[in-house]
């Protein structure tokens, strides 16, 4: 029942930052959207940290969690939001739902978890999929960049979920996930030049978008799916992320008034059933 719970906050939350980076881009540029997200996230677990006493890493695992932060949070946020300049929030949801499939990949490859062919055939039906979105999001060449890049992002998020299982037991998924993210957000000081300027020219309804998006999708999912992770493995864990674009995907209609077109509901129905089968009936 706990897990249940964990993965419905998670999959909710992931979903509504899809229209929500869609919403903000208007005033926002995609590299200063992702790095306001962070710094938000990060000023609030920083009074976490030091009202819980969180202790600093071990020296020895600080290049592996600069790794997961820069993946994890730098590579993916920044990948989502330069995406989402031309790509529909669903259909970006659409894309991002292949990160349990880069996640299993991953885990075969390094972890030795055993990908059947039952699952190899599925992860190239997904990625049929994915070509057919990609086409029935308009064929232009920015689009299909931008649908390049997001995915650019599930593969570097797939790489946090995967290789944090290492440290998980040591830290737990608090700690962890609380150091990742605050690493990430280290590498997109980059961007910060200019983002003052954006944040009085922005609406106020705007920066209150940004303001949850900082808070809520950008720290709480990461937190459900560390503490998932930690109970039934990576590729289990982000295999309820395939949810999540049914969720987007009505809550761009709702939010934005956003209809994908026919042929990528399509190709995204197949992508899913792709990612569903390789997932269903994985072994521990």
């Amino acid at each position: 029942m706990k897990l249940i719970f964990v993965y419905g906050t998670a999959v909710l939350l992931w979903a509504s930052a899809f229209p929500a980076i869609r919403a903000s881009l208007g005033y926002y540029s995609p590299e200063h959207l992702a790095a306001l997200r962070l710094l938000i996230a990060s000023a609030a677990l920083l009074l976490f940290v030091l009202a819980a006493r969180i202790p600093l890493p071990k020296r020895k695992d600080v290049p592996a969690i600069f790794l997961l932060g820069f993946c994890g949070f730098s590579v993916y946020h920044g990948a989502l939001s330069i995406g989402e300049k031309t790509v529909e929030a669903g259909t970006a949801s659409l894309l991002v739902s292949t990160t349990p499939l880069f996640s299993a990949l991953l885990a075969a490859l390094f972890m030795k978890e055993r990908l059947h062919l039952k699952n190899r055939i599925a992860s190239f039906i997904a990625f049929l999929g994915i070509g057919i979105i990609m086409l029935g999001s308009g064929a232009s060449f920015h689009l299909q960049l931008g649908a390049l890049i997001i995915l650019v992002g599930a593969f570097g998020e797939s790489i946090y979920f995967v290789f944090q299982r290492r440290l998980l037991p040591i830290y737990g998924f608090l700690p962890l996930t609380i150091y990742a993210i605050l690493t990430g957000t280290l590498f997109m000081l980059a961007f910060t030049p200019g983002l003052g300027q954006m944040v009085l020219a922005a609406p106020s309804s705007v920066n209150w978008t940004v303001l949850y998006l900082g808070l809520f999708p950008t720290v709480i999912p990461y937190f459900c799916l560390a503490y998932a992770t930690a109970k039934v493995g990576a590729s289990e864990a982000t295999s309820t992320l395939f949810l999540t674009p049914v969720v987007a995907l009505f809550l761009a209609w709702l939010w934005l008034g956003e209809t994908p077109a026919l042929l990528s509901l399509a190709g995204g129905a197949l992508t899913l059933a792709g990612v569903a089968v390789a997932i269903t009936g994985k072994q521990r």
